[in-house]
């Protein structure tokens, strides 16, 4: 029941475009997916469409979500849809895992029951849980391994090689997911040097095997991709913006202060458009009031200080909604216990069974309100400009098919539906010198998507008058760039250009001769 609870909130959009929230991410998944089945049916291979011509290998968590929706195109050709179908499957695995988890954790099978079904109406979990991203996969992956490597290391004294092998190929695949499930290492380094200080039987062995084994393989990973991945995307992240940041608020009173301020907006974008607020207080209760059966508290603590150092460390930085995911499970536990611990003390008063059929009728009208919500939080996330999908899908139909473009504008989404590989890059800032090389890579066609930016950039502009225009008055103007089609006075307008602009007339002269001026854009 639980879980075509979940099924039915993710349904909804699974048709939009890839341009809906977050379009940038799922441009990205979308492009590499479709580069598997139609370039290199490789997954230490993946590629953009971005960087010029391909191959663009590009470094990033292992593309299971990618590969996977790869693998179907193979079958039944491209469909995006496919991707999203897969999420969905992941994070209806989750939660059917917290089900267990939550019943072995409390001893209640209530409270497995109510964190399967928080997890399932969180806003996070219900948006996130359909978009084509390898989130709800890493999500999937670390809650199994957490259930299943703090069974082993609470419920079993002696330990099998199958079950030690069962956790480890768990927490690396989570690892691989995405690296940021890293924060799974906490609880159970906590959890195994708790039970070395119990003195119970302890494999020193297999112990650090299910921590070093799949940090190992992590790393191996990144040296096979990092080696011929033209953007490095994970490793410069973390070198250029998480470190430096974090290092200068340990040096430095007011950059700490300033983190603190960032560290407490993240959390309150947690609470709310992730967790959702009415789960997130019960949550907060739980971790103050949780079961007296519960087998582990401190496998909750450590699981919520290893999520808070990393919201601490990377999301202060990288300030994005969805990084905090790997948080969902651990709330929907914490929730679920208070509200189980709550249901049994309501259970045991001494009252008329009519005021406790009315608590039930309460509980459930605050359960389908605190729905409701949830949804309405991320309503604003499904919206996607219809009009970009229709000049996209249009561009993709008439650019000559193997053409490589520079387009205008940030975002993967908008090149994965043109369909072409080639450049994004922001119209402001690129220059002539850069389209020039562009065209010496290939590049036939300049997609002029965010039209303010491209006519401010008055040098840009002027210089790309010498190319034709596929169609007057387009919404996207698109310059064609063959050098075969440079117009007979193209060189004597871009002198008598640049001589207005040394005398300071550049706006003046592109208006006298009607160009580059007076038009919005579009996205």
């Amino acid at each position: 029941m639980v879980v075509a609870i979940a099924l039915i909130l993710r349904l909804k959009g699974i048709h939009n475009p890839l341009l809906d929230h977050p379009g940038w991410r799922q441009g990205d998944e979308a492009a590499i997916a479709r580069n598997f089945a139609t370039l290199q049916y490789n997954i230490f291979y993946p590629q953009t469409n971005y960087n010029g011509p391909p191959p663009n290998y590009v470094e990033l968590e292992l593309q299971i979500v990618p590969f996977l929706a790869a693998t179907v195109y193979k079958l039944f050709g491209v469909h995006e849809i496919a991707g999203r179908i897969i999420t969905i499957a992941f994070s209806l695995g989750t939660v059917a895992v917290l089900a267990f988890f939550g019943r072995w954790l409390f001893a209640s099978a209530t409270a497995g029951l109510l964190a399967g079904l928080f997890y399932a109406v969180m806003p996070g979990g219900i948006y996130y849980g359909r978009t084509f991203t390898p989130d709800a996969a890493m999500v999937f992956f670390m809650t199994a391994a957490l259930y299943a490597t703090a069974r082993l290391l609470i419920d079993e004294e002696r330990w099998r090689p199958r079950h030690v092998l069962w956790c480890g190929v768990l927490l690396t695949l989570a690892l691989l997911a995405k690296p940021v499930a890293i924060v799974a290492i906490v609880p159970v380094i906590v959890l195994t040097a708790e039970r070395a200080r119990l003195g119970r039987t302890f494999p020193l062995l297999s112990s650090a095997a299910l921590v070093v084994l799949p940090l190992a393989i992590l790393y191996a990973y990144d040296k096979i991709v990092g080696s011929h991945a033209e953007w490095h995307w994970a490793s410069g992240i973390l070198a250029l913006h998480v470190l430096p940041a974090l290092r200068g608020s340990f040096q430095s009173a007011p950059a700490f202060f300033a983190k603190l301020v960032q560290f407490r907006s993240m959390l309150g974008v947690l609470a709310y458009f992730m967790i959702g607020p009415a789960v997130a207080a019960a949550a907060i209760l739980g971790f103050l009031l949780p079961p007296a059966s519960v087998r582990s508290r401190s496998l909750l603590w450590a699981w919520l200080a290893g999520g808070l150092a990393y919201v601490y460390a990377v999301v202060t930085v990288e300030r994005v909604d969805y990084y905090m995911f790997l948080l969902l499970p651990l709330a929907a536990l914490g929730a679920a216990g208070f509200v189980a611990r709550f249901i049994a003390a309501i259970a045991e008063i001494d009252v008329a069974p009519a005021l406790k059929y009315a608590c039930a009728a309460l509980g459930l009208a605050a359960l389908a309100a605190a729905v409701f919500q949830n949804q309405a939080i991320v309503k604003p996330y499904y919206a996607y400009s219809k009009n970009v999908y229709r000049n996209a899908i249009a561009l993709d139909r008439t650019l000559d098919r193997d053409a490589l473009v520079v387009m205008g504008h940030y975002d993967p989404s908008v090149l994965y539906y043109i369909g072409r590989y080639g450049w994004e890059e922001d119209p402001y800032l690129w220059t002539p010198f850069d389209e020039q090389s562009a065209i010496r890579k290939g590049a036939r066609y300049f997609i002029a998507i965010e039209k303010n930016r491209f006519y401010r950039n008055v040098e840009l502009c002027a210089w790309m008058q010498r190319f034709p225009l596929l169609r007057i008055g387009a919404q996207w103007p698109v310059y064609v760039t063959d050098p075969k089609l440079v117009k007979p006075a193209a060189e004597t307008q871009w002198r008598a250009f640049r001589s207005a602009e040394k005398a300071g007339h550049a706006r003046e002269w592109l208006s006298a001769h009607g160009v580059c001026s007076n038009s919005k854009a579009t996205t």
